[in-house]
């Protein structure tokens, strides 16, 4: 009891300390062309908050980007003289006690931490907030913005109770009192922005929270890979990735030879492969709201058909990213034994991932939204890159993808082999389906993440300096 008490008296000297400190840095001036960016999260595996930072310096701002520093963000971000990142170290090894209290301990712990870093950085007109996590997030920068005068704006990508939702129950009492806190802070905010017109009406209907909706849109580096970068990619992952390795010696020893490429030895002139695999790509944070073994199953009857004697292609299936049930899935995976299907699973630095997409032949999405209100960000990519996606449908998934026009959409294992058999016909036939789509997709003017940002978002700043 005792020692309750005295970490609750340090904590209140702390916030009264911080209270003093920022409310002395709150009258500085300056301010005006200063933006504060926060992710309580991994900025290198953030890109919205990334594309949001440069394009605030840009526009001719300062950029202070606080997150954790998991992963190493774009290079352009590193190399930005307008930007400074700021590094948060996260709570680690709590492992004694009930999850609750343990939950309880990391929240406090970032609340203060979070509050003394936005302490030590300069005052600035907006604090853009990545929502989720919003807890304790949302509350330390409204805060921050009473003491300095600033005005929060919150980037509503989906719903952080819904995410506790799917581990917990959507009864759970830490889900219905993070959806309290969500909805009590989120109405402090200044701006709101979202990523679909479905959560702008929800915010408005269920949370009276004005939103501007700010789709995900592809940066300028999300375009087709030309094929001698194609080359290059598939050689260096060839080195750490057996799909990625020739299946025979060319007779020049000299020759550079992987799965799907070759660059002549004495021309230097790449070229594809003749009966090369497929090469399908799916990205994932290997959470709850993915269900991959939907498409494990899929291509375990793709393998049937290519067994049956059907005109397909062997294929390379790479699934990237990062996340909590990556290990479960490797696992799985690693039980699979198919003749026609070899499986890849790497974390690829933020150069090489554009690189991946802009090479490949099939985009697979299995993002499934714990709200039904959010888009998945890897489909927009793909389509920068004009790759045709096949994706599971859920809610709102209609303002992204329209089956039959720019991708196909899928409920389960047997519909996505249906769609992959009729793709991979013949291929890589000029006259087949997947070109038909890619063709679509190269004929579609597709608005970039720059020129919306420029239209959706800087008038706001402007108009509500």
């Amino acid at each position: 009891m005792a020692a309750s008490c005295v970490a609750l008296l340090a904590l209140l000297l702390l916030l009264s300390v911080l209270l003093v400190g920022l409310w002395k840095r709150g009258r500085q001036a300056g301010r005006a062309r200063h933006v504060v960016v926060v992710v309580l999260g991994d900025v290198g595996r953030s890109p919205r908050m990334q594309y949001h930072a440069l394009s605030l310096a840009q526009s001719g701002f300062s950029v202070t980007l606080l997150g954790f520093y998991n992963s190493k963000p774009r290079d352009e971000l590193l190399q930005s003289d307008r930007i400074q990142i700021v590094k948060l170290t996260d709570l680690r090894g709590l492992g004694a006690g009930p999850r609750i209290l343990q939950y309880g301990v990391k929240v406090v712990f970032q609340a203060v931490y979070l509050l003394w870093k936005m302490m030590r950085t300069d005052p600035a007109a907006y604090i853009f907030l990545q929502n989720p996590p919003g807890l304790p997030a949302i509350a330390v920068c409204w805060f921050v913005c009473c003491i300095c005068g600033s005005k929060l704006v919150i980037d509503w990508h989906n719903y952080g109770y819904s995410i506790m939702g799917l581990v917990h129950g959507p009864r759970h009492p830490i889900v219905l009192l993070a959806k309290w806190y969500e909805k009590f802070f989120g109405r402090l905010s200044h701006l709101n922005l979202c990523v679909t017109h479905a959560m702008r009406e929800d915010l408005a209907e269920n949370w009276c929270l004005r939103a501007v909706t700010l789709y995900d849109k592809p940066a300028s580096f999300f375009k087709e890979t030309p094929l001698d970068l194609q080359h290059e990619l598939f050689m260096k992952l060839s080195r750490t990735y057996s799909p990625f390795q020739s299946c025979s010696e060319p007779s020049d020893p000299d020759t550079e030879r992987s799965a799907f490429t070759e660059r002549d030895s004495q021309s230097r002139v790449v070229r594809r492969l003749h009966g090369r695999p497929a090469l399908l790509v799916s990205s994932t944070s290997w959470t709850e709201d993915e269900d991959f073994s939907i498409l494990l199953r899929a291509l375990e009857k793709f393998e049937q058909q290519a067994l049956s004697g059907d005109s397909l292609p062997s294929v390379v299936c790479v699934i990237t990213g990062k996340g909590p049930l990556r290990e479960h899935y490797r696992h799985l995976i690693s039980q699979k034994h198919l003749q026609h299907v070899q499986f890849c699973t790497p974390w690829l630095e933020a150069e090489d991932y554009p690189l991946l997409l802009g090479s490949a032949d099939l985009g697979v999405c299995l993002h499934m939204s714990s709200s039904g209100l959010d888009l998945p960000m890897k489909v927009v990519d793909m389509f920068g890159c004009y790759l045709p996606v096949c994706a599971v449908n859920f809610k709102c998934l209609h303002e992204l993808v329209r089956h039959g026009e720019n991708g196909l959409v899928f409920k389960d294992a047997e519909e996505l082999a249906t769609q992959l058999q009729m793709l991979f016909s013949k291929f890589p036939d000029p006259a087949g389906k997947l070109s038909q789509f890619r063709k679509r997709l190269q004929e579609s003017e597709q608005l970039r993440w720059d020129e919306s940002w420029q239209q959706t978002v800087l008038p706001l700043l402007v108009t509500h300096k």
